[in-house]
């Protein structure tokens, strides 16, 4: 087949170069649309379920509304994990799906399921499914501001005229809005008053109902037209509300106004606001999963510009504290500017060793047309262009030309031994032949990367997500080079090679001619002194295996996002109030800090969002210029200004903080959950690993997960009591809610806006003082509440976690950079050595927990690929001996792999290991090559074995060999020195590894594969030779 295609290429040239540039344009059309994003989706698919309930207390919103739809949601298919968080008035349930699943239907089933129990929930309480949305769908963060406008004037503006244009933004799946006042119409009733005139709470609530609303008056047809007949009694003044009739005594109508107090109130509200120091409006934009989030940034930005001069004088509505397109912006630039570096690289190595400029323009060539040939396949399999599949691109674009360079430099050899000739053979004769000899190496080291790279697509959860892109683009790419090889470079060595001058005389450079001189001074001392060569290589083998478990282990590098987060809690039980105003103190302080360019703050959370801070939490977006300080010295700045405040604190990054909530339920780099039933014993629990983790050097930010007693106003209903005065518990529990927490009972509507009217006592008439004296309508008449209830000062919990069925409290912790590997040893030891009460438990996660559940996989697997390797190199020599010899370059890159690590202080991460597995396929593929030409000068040329043929197969693989290896180890130099920037963090260590192994593998290769060859590989050579008389005489190696 590849013959054909090769012979296909030089017969018809010009229909091969039409096609390329034909495919090169579609390329670049493909690539001006393809979805734009920063990391691969990382995490399983999710469905969360936001319950708003009221007033409810968190004992009675866990068993009333969570733990109800848990039951009816476990034993769903494919349900991985669910949990939960039971606050006040606030249920959240996620329920995680495993890998595969179809979004859709997850959420179609858990619609089913939550129907099966929505006839249970107390009346009233509606659970909705939050919007489909992955872990970093959170894609801008806008600001509303008027400096001096009244806090519901400006949120009437974010909710009624902003919110609306957003939702209507392609890609926009939801807006969350938190920050000023969302006004109500509010009656305060006086019980007192309502006594005195015999009003009723049903009356009061039967006349607030049906203000405002319009009713039908069906259709009428008068002098042959139809009219539409519209009773029309809504109403948007106060005015009318305050003379709304409640009653009708002594010939006398009894207005709501004189029952009680009728004005514009403020929502009750669980979230605060502010930005650079100043109250504000914060609205959340979340972007679909499938949206382009660049794209989306784009199309906000317009939107905004538009409505900005429609807006009320003052009104600001055009900044943005977040936006996480100007950090995929940054790492995509980041990453092509590596790329566009390592292509200069690339061909100036090619210049220097080819010393033509028509063989570098066809070898350079085949790393442009590559691209656009991988970036065709990555739109058809529906991947998008992100860091992980750039990144795939930057690590191989050295090898894109590695292939192309193998067939030009042989053809032109090949090429210049036929002028020499009394009678030289056609053109394109010779260029097919000049392709046989190269092209079974080069197709099997193809093959052999492919095979290297099997692990990186079989890992499972999150890093196989995150690196399978990685290693698909590499495929992909590398693929497209050999695609390449056959087809354009044939076309372009027919039209170029043949009519060069001096085509008969040596091509090689002085760079080259001094190679190899150098070489074969180095090969001769080699051969002389095997023992000592192959020791030296076997004792580096064995230094550098015993160095590797010594080395600090990590999951992944940090990532470096120009936003800081930083979260503070307060004590809980702390009003919003106060919280916010410690929020907006740290917020000044957080402002002193040079670095910091902006800063919003969000105390509490926002209305309706699927995230469960209390009002006792504030966190911190805060965007800043790194200028002469690196971001740790400048994240230690900040907790060493921010622990004057009495608080607990975390500072880390705004993604890195949202992908570990995605993962573990709650924010840290490290985990701790303790499972049981009883909530005083796990707080005990927990205290008491916090006191013996503190001992741990490397651990920063440790804190207890806040589920603690906090106030409350305990009303105990006496049914002996209640049953004296002829009324049920259940009707004063329903009177006491109207009265207490409020009910809302009608809408104003007006125009597009809605607003609602509230039933709800005055915060005075709300003490324990006033509710025990507050008189509640029985058949007997009307008694005190403290006639049928005690009402006393108590404590309940200020929020319930759950999981697996169990309730569970958290520690979290971060590190200071240190080996999180033996962080963690040290916390299981102490785990270990804690005894727990029985029906407790505990779990550690983490990202650590990637990194050991990668290992073993990770292991295997590559033995599986070795064997695999073994099993291709057999089929291809019939040797085992020349397969192990081949092989061999496997342990010499583990040499440059561990050094480049320990020199350039890199963790043993995921990322490292895979740069290991990359640079095993090259260092195998120059092994392919030195031992194929070896056969092929025996077989073909008649070349006979011994040290003649060593030589001279070094030396005419010299050229391709280290080209194919510098083009390779070089392009990553711009990988090598941007270790810090956003995009390359993850890459760096894979270009560290790869760099490294490439060294050590293409120089101890030049010399120990010829050794090794001359030790072990001729007596192997001589039995291909016997048989060369059969099946194998027209076959090249």
């Amino acid at each position: 087949m590849f013959t054909f295609l090769v012979g296909i290429s030089l017969r018809q040239r010009p229909l091969v170069l039409i096609a390329a540039l034909l495919i090169t344009g579609w390329g670049v059309l493909i690539a001006r649309d393809m979805p734009i994003d920063l990391l691969p989706d990382l995490h399983p698919p999710m469905v969360t379920i936001v319950t708003e309930a009221g007033g409810y207390a968190p004992e009675e919103v866990e068993q009333l509304i969570t733990y109800p739809m848990e039951l009816v949601l476990n034993g769903m298919p494919g349900v991985s994990r669910i949990r939960s968080a039971s606050s006040p008035g606030f249920s959240l349930i996620y329920v995680e799906f495993v890998w595969g699943t179809d979004p859709n239907r997850n959420r179609q089933q858990v619609t089913e399921r939550i129907g099966m129990v929505r006839e249970r929930l107390p009346a009233g309480v509606v659970p909705h499914l939050a919007p489909m949305s992955s872990v970093m769908g959170l894609a801008m963060q806008l600001v509303v501001q008027a400096p001096g406008m009244d806090p519901m004037a400006l949120r009437e503006v974010a909710d009624w005229t902003v919110r609306p244009r957003l939702m209507a933004v392609e890609g926009v799946s939801q807006v969350y809005v938190v920050g000023g006042d969302v006004r109500q119409f509010r009656f305060t009733p006086n019980p007192v008053a309502m006594n005195m005139l015999g009003i009723t709470l049903t009356q009061v609530e039967q006349a607030l109902t049906a203000f405002g609303g319009n009713s039908s008056g069906g259709f009428n047809d008068l002098y042959n037209t139809e009219f539409i007949i519209r009773n029309v009694a809504r109403s948007r003044s106060l005015d009318d509300l305050r003379s709304l009739v409640v009653a009708f005594r002594d010939g006398r109508p009894v207005l709501l106004s004189q029952i009680g107090e009728v004005s514009f109130a403020a929502k009750v509200k669980r979230g605060e606001g502010s930005f650079n120091g100043e109250p504000a409006v914060l609205m959340a934009i979340l972007k679909h999963p499938s949206a382009n989030s660049v794209a989306l940034a784009e199309r906000v930005e317009n939107m905004l510009a538009e409505l900005t001069p429609s807006l009320p004088r003052g009104v600001q509505a055009n900044r943005i504290s977040y936006s996480q397109a100007d950090l995929i912006s940054a790492s995509v630039d980041n990453v092509e500017d590596v790329l566009r570096d390592a292509i200069v690289i690339v061909a100036v190595v090619l210049a220097a060793f080819l010393w033509s400029a028509r063989t570098t323009a066809i070898s350079l060539l085949a790393i442009p047309v590559s691209l656009i040939l991988t970036i065709i396949t990555l739109k058809l399999m529906g991947s998008t262009i992100n860091t992980m599949t750039l990144g795939g691109i930057a690590i191989g674009i050295g090898q894109l030309v590695d292939d192309s360079v193998v067939y030009v430099e042989n053809t032109l050899r090949r090429l210049g031994d036929n002028r020499r000739r009394h009678r030289p053979l056609e053109v394109i004769e010779v260029i097919m032949r000049a392709s046989q000899e190269v092209r079974s190496g080069i197709i099997y080291a193809t093959a052999i990367i492919l095979l290297v790279f099997l692990p990186l697509f079989a890992l499972p959860g999150e890093q196989g997500r995150l690196f399978g892109p990685l290693g698909i683009a590499y495929i992909v790419s590398i693929f497209a080079s050999l695609l390449v090889s056959l087809t354009v470079t044939p076309a372009l060595c027919a039209y170029l090679l043949p009519n060069m001058k001096h085509l008969e005389e040596s091509h090689d450079g002085r760079l080259i001619r001094w190679l190899k001189r150098l070489n074969g001074r180095a090969l001769g001392w080699a051969l002389d002194n095997p023992r000592a060569l192959l020791g030296a290589a076997a004792g580096l083998v064995v230094l550098s295996a015993l160095a590797l478990p010594l080395l600090p282990r990590s999951f992944l590098p940090p990532f470096n996002e120009g936003t800081l987060y930083v979260q503070l809690l307060n004590r809980p039980g702390i009003s919003l109030a106060e919280s916010s105003r410690v929020g907006a103190m740290a917020e000044q302080i957080v402002l002193q800090v040079p670095e910091v360019v902006s800063v919003a703050r969000r105390t509490g959370r926002n209305e309706d969002d699927e995230d469960a801070d209390p009002v006792n939490s504030s966190e911190f977006p805060i965007r800043v210029r790194l200028d002469g300080r690196s971001r740790a010295e400048v994240i230690e700045d900040l907790r060493d200004r921010l622990s004057v405040l009495p608080v607990d604190l975390t500072v880390t990054q705004f993604l890195t903080s949202r992908m570990e909530v995605a993962q573990n339920g709650v924010r840290g780099a490290i985990v701790m959950k303790i499972f049981g039933e009883d909530l005083g014993t796990l707080r005990m629990l927990a205290g008491r690993f916090r006191e013996k983790f503190d001992e741990i050097p490397g651990l920063r930010d440790l804190l207890v997960e806040q589920q603690v007693q906090v106030p409350q106003i305990r009303i105990t209903l006496d049914y002996e009591r209640a049953k004296l005065f002829g009324v049920t518990p259940a009707q004063l529990a329903q009177a006491l809610e109207s009265l207490s927490n409020g009910r809302t009972v009608s809408q104003v509507i007006d125009g597009g806006k809605r607003f609602d009217v509230v039933l709800r006592l005055s915060d005075a008439d709300r003490t324990p003082e006033t509710l025990a004296q507050m008189r509640m309508e029985t058949p007997a008449g009307y008694v005190p509440l403290s006639s049928v209830a005690t009402i006393v000062n108590a404590a309940g919990p200020n929020q319930i976690m759950r999981e697996a069925g169990m309730r569970r409290i958290v520690l979290t912790a971060n590190t200071d950079g240190s080996d999180m590997s033996a962080i963690v040893a040290q916390m299981r030891a102490k785990i270990a050595a804690t005894p727990l009460p029985s029906g407790y438990n505990t779990l550690l996660e983490g990202s650590f927990r990637q990194e050991e559940e990668s290992r073993p996989v990770m292991a295997g697997l590559c033995a599986v690929s070795i064997a695999l390797v073994f099993l291709v190199l057999y089929q291809r020599y019939r040797s085992v001996v020349l397969s192990l010899i081949v092989m061999a370059n496997i342990p010499l890159a583990l040499i440059g792999c561990v050094a480049a690590l320990v020199v350039f202080g890199q963790d043993l991460s995921l990322a490292a290991m895979i740069g290991f597995i990359a640079v095993t396929g090259v260092a195998v593929r120059n092994g392919v090559l030195k031992i194929s030409h070896f056969i092929n000068l025996a077989l073909h040329e008649g070349v006979p074995t011994g040290r003649v043929l060593i030589m001279r197969g070094c030396e005419e693989r010299l050229t391709p060999v280290l080209m194919t290896a510098l083009s390779a180890g070089l392009a990553l130099i711009p990988l090598l020195f941007s270790s810090d920037m956003p995009g390359t963090e993850i890459l760096h260590p894979v270009a560290v590894a790869i760099f490294g192994g490439l060294i050590s593998s293409t120089l101890l290769d030049t010399l120990t594969t010829p050794v090794l060859f001359q030790c072990f590989g001729q007596e192997a050579l001589e039995r291909l030779r016997v048989v060369a008389e059969g099946d194998l005489a027209s076959e090249t190696f």
